[in-house]
This record gives C-alpha cells, sequence and structure tokens, in this order.
C-alpha cells in the first residue's frame, strides 16, 4: 500500500506553491509596471543619447536623472567622491541594502544619428557607443519598480541607485568604493547593453592607465639639430621598449597605446611629447607588475634621450569578481522577461546594420535568452572594483543588432532607436525581479555573501590600482 504524506507536509508543500504563486504574480504585476512607463523610460535615454556627455561632463545627464529619482522620492546626495557629477540616490531604511549601478558617459569621437548608415551628427563629435544612455536609464527604472513595491507591500529595505560618471577609462567607481560609499551593501545589481541577452559567471580584463609625458629642448632640425634634444625620440623609444617587453609578459596579457602629443612642424625639435598607455590582464597584480615595468621603460628611453620624463596615472581598474548564486536568480529573471522581438520597421533597421558587419549574423538572436556564460571577458570596467568590496551581479541584454562590437556607430545608431529602448526595458524588468528575490530571500544573500567570501579570499586588502589620486576630472580634455 502506498504511504500517504504525512499532514503537516502537505501543508508545508501547499504553502509554499501558495508562496510562489503569489510571488510569480508579483512579478508579473512589477513587469507590467514598468512596461507602463516604457514611453517615459525610452524618452529619458533618448535625452541623455543626444547629450552625448564624455567621462566627468555629464552635467545634463547626471541632472537629468538625478531629477527623475527625486521626483520619485529618493533622497539625492549629490557630488559624492569629490566628482561633480556622481551621485547617490536613496529610498527606504534598513536592511538589507541592495545597489544598482548606473551610468551615463559617452565616448568621443563617435557620433552617430539613428540611422542604419554610417553618418555622424557632429563630425568627431561624442556619441553612446557603448550605451550608457540606456545604463543608467534601465537601472533608474528597475530602482523605481523596487521603490513602488517596498512602498506597496509595507516592506523594510533600502534601495540605492548610485550615479556612476567615467567609466569609459575615468574609473568613477573607483572613487566612490575607496569614500566607503558601497560598505553597508548587502549586493550591487547592474547590467550592460549589448547584442544578446545573457547572464554570465565571468571576469574581466583588469587595467591600469596612464599618460608618459616627455620634455626636450625645441631647435631647428635643419639648422641646429645638435642643439635639440627630442621629446618625440623619447616617446618612440619608450614605445620600442614596450613592444619588446610584449615577448616577456604573461599569458592573457594586452597593451595598448596612442601618441597623443607628438609635436608641432617636422622641422622643430619637438620639446614636449606624450603617450597614453593602457595595460591588461585578468590577475589584478600582474597589471600594477606590468604597468611598473612600463615605467622602468621610459626612464630608460628619457635617460637615453637626454629628455625629462614624468608620468601621470590616469586610471586603473580591478577584474570582475563572479558570483554564480546571484547570476543563476538573474539567469531565471532574465528568462521569465525574454529577449526582444523586432516589429518589421525594426527588422528592416536591423538588416541594414547587419550587412555592414561584413558577416553574418542571426538576428534572431536578439529574441532568445542565452545560457549562462562561464569565463573570462576581454573587456575591462570599473564595476570590477564594486564586485571585490560587495556581492555584485550582472547581465547583458540585446540593445544592438546581433553581431555589433561595442564603441562602434553601429552600436550609436541602434542605441538611438527602439532597438535600444527594448534591450533597455528587458534589462530593467530583469533588475527589478532580481531585486524583489533579494528582499524577499534572506538565503540568497547569505549565499552571495558566501560565494564571494570564498573566491576573494580571507586575506584580501583592497588597493586601488590608481592609488591615492584624486578623480582624474579633466581626462578627456
Amino acid at each position: 500500500m502506498k504511504k500517504l504524506p504525512k499532514p503537516a507536509l502537505l501543508l508545508g508543500l501547499v504553502t509554499c506553491s501558495i508562496t510562489l504563486t503569489a510571488q510569480k504574480k508579483d512579478k508579473e504585476a512589477m513587469i507590467a509596471a514598468i512596461d507602463a512607463r516604457m514611453e517615459e523610460y525610452s524618452g529619458i535615454a533618448h535625452q541623455i543619447w543626444e547629450f552625448a556627455e564624455v567621462g566627468y561632463q555629464e552635467v545634463q545627464s547626471s541632472a537629468l536623472l538625478q531629477q527623475q529619482l527625486e521626483k520619485e522620492g529618493f533622497v539625492i546626495e549629490k557630488g559624492v567622491a569629490k566628482i561633480p557629477t556622481a551621485f547617490t540616490a536613496t529610498f527606504g531604511a534598513g536592511e538589507p541594502v541592495i545597489g544598482i549601478l548606473g551610468e551615463f558617459d559617452a565616448l568621443p569621437g563617435l557620433s552617430q544619428k539613428a540611422e542604419p548608415s554610417k553618418d555622424p551628427v557632429i563630425v568627431g563629435g561624442a556619441g553612446h557607443a557603448c550605451g550608457h544612455h540606456l545604463f543608467g536609464t534601465a537601472s533608474l527604472a528597475a530602482a523605481v519598480a523596487l521603490k513602488d513595491w517596498l512602498q506597496d507591500n509595507n516592506r523594510r529595505g533600502t534601495v540605492r541607485f548610485y550615479g556612476t560618471p567615467a567609466e569609459e577609462g575615468g574609473s568613477g567607481k573607483v572613487y566612490m568604493v575607496r569614500e566607503g560609499l558601497f560598505e553597508d551593501v548587502d549586493v550591487v545589481i547592474q547590467w550592460h547593453p549589448g547584442d544578446r541577452n545573457a547572464t554570465a559567471v565571468a571576469t574581466s580584463l583588469a587595467n591600469k592607465t596612464g599618460k608618459f609625458r616627455f620634455y626636450g629642448v625645441a631647435s631647428h632640425a635643419a639648422v641646429a639639430p645638435e642643439r635639440g634634444r627630442s621629446a618625440l625620440d623619447g616617446v618612440e623609444a619608450m614605445n620600442m621598449m614596450v613592444n619588446m617587453m610584449r615577448e616577456h609578459t604573461t599569458e592573457g596579457s594586452r597593451i595598448h597605446y596612442i601618441i597623443t602629443r607628438g609635436g608641432t612642424a617636422p622641422n622643430v625639435v619637438p620639446d614636449f611629447a606624450e603617450v597614453y598607455y593602457y595595460v591588461r590582464h585578468g590577475d589584478n597584480e600582474e597589471v600594477r607588475a606590468m604597468f611598473d615595468r612600463i615605467v622602468l621603460a621610459a626612464q630608460g628611453a628619457a635617460l637615453g634621450t637626454e629628455t625629462r620624463m614624468d608620468y601621470e596615472v590616469v586610471s586603473g581598474v580591478y577584474s570582475l569578481l563572479p558570483n554564480e548564486p546571484l547570476a543563476k536568480v538573474m539567469d531565471e529573471n532574465l528568462q521569465m522577461v525574454g529577449g526582444v522581438n523586432y516589429n518589421a520597421e525594426e527588422l528592416e533597421f536591423a538588416e541594414k546594420i547587419s550587412s555592414s558587419f561584413g558577416s553574418k549574423t542571426l538576428l534572431s538572436m536578439a529574441k532568445t535568452v542565452g545560457p549562462i556564460f562561464y569565463g573570462e571577458g576581454k573587456g575591462s570596467t570599473d564595476v570590477g572594483d564594486v564586485s571585490w568590496i560587495v556581492p555584485t551581479v550582472g547581465l547583458r541584454t540585446a540593445t544592438w543588432v546581433p553581431g555589433t562590437a561595442p564603441h562602434s556607430w553601429q552600436a550609436v545608431a541602434a542605441g538611438g532607436m527602439s532597438i535600444g529602448w527594448k534591450g533597455m526595458m528587458v534589462a530593467a524588468k530583469s533588475m527589478a525581479l532580481m531585486g524583489m528575490d533579494l528582499f524577499l530571500d534572506a538565503k540568497l544573500i547569505d549565499a552571495a555573501k558566501k560565494d564571494f567570501e570564498d573566491r576573494r579570499g580571507a586575506d584580501f586588502q583592497y588597493a586601488p590600482l590608481l592609488g591615492d589620486r584624486a578623480p582624474a576630472l579633466n581626462y578627456r580634455n
């Protein structure tokens, strides 16, 4: 005879089923609430897209996000971490404290109309080629949805939006970490625009950047060359030594540079020259060591060319520290929301964009949700430093046409029209649902903190790669 479950067990199963059903209804209601404001959020994103303000110069973009959050009842703290465009916006009280990151800086030289062929709005102007106008707006939408849910359900807890400027090479979040702005946070949620929908248990590359400046002696290059000492020779000698150094770096190293100043005229021995370096690796300490070696090359180049050299560390970011328990729950929420469905007009736009790549990409990838990605990303982000201080989870959504590379005119174009806005809304809904799970499930936060401590190590001590320098507010000048 089949053994029947005990009444207490049956009661527990029924109670669990009722709870899950209620939670699903709450999530469906939250999705509907965010969808109902799509036109409003698309308008905010498009305004920031049109502002196209580069790192630490995002005055209008930052102000717009602050105004919207203040209108929603958040308490704004402006100019945090000694950065005029950085801010926090807080709602609620008590634990848990859930942070949501919002970026809003554009990239120089990538101006583009919302058209499927290359056509800048302003030649040489800035453009949102990494989709941070969408990033900040989706994060705002998620924070507002969580605020409304907390209010409607009379729940205790804190939602804090972080307005984080200058992600593109300015390390804005690093200064915010250094100032202790994340010390009371339980979990941080973030996302990034992309060409597909997926979560990840993945690292990124740590990155340290610096400008090396050489000072020589000007002279007529034909009449009195012996009296000159070329600052450009110093730069070129340094670059040659660094390029030889590449053979003797560890696997996965990345070194890139541009000469930002090389002189004014061929017949004048340059008395000033500057080169701008990026150094990347998956290991934070390897980046620190490689940058130190590059400094030695610069010193040697100055000695050999009889010039003088100084350098400025511009930025430095850690690799991402993944968190598997959080990523799995984020994946469940993304699966529930689903991907991006193109209408006929968007499909035509996407096909024209896709034809510019030189290779075929399945446009249907935009509406699918990929499996969790495990591995190492090749980019760098100042979210990395946050992730070493507090458990952090993120996702990517299809704000761009599948096959689009970041930092391209194609990314700017899609981000300025409905393809970008639809992907932004997928991110907003997924993050809001993730926040709800965190407020409802203390065990999830505990699991995230355990995974965080296991990966970080008991002896970890945070030391920013950019040292104690003040925010590089003029790095885009």
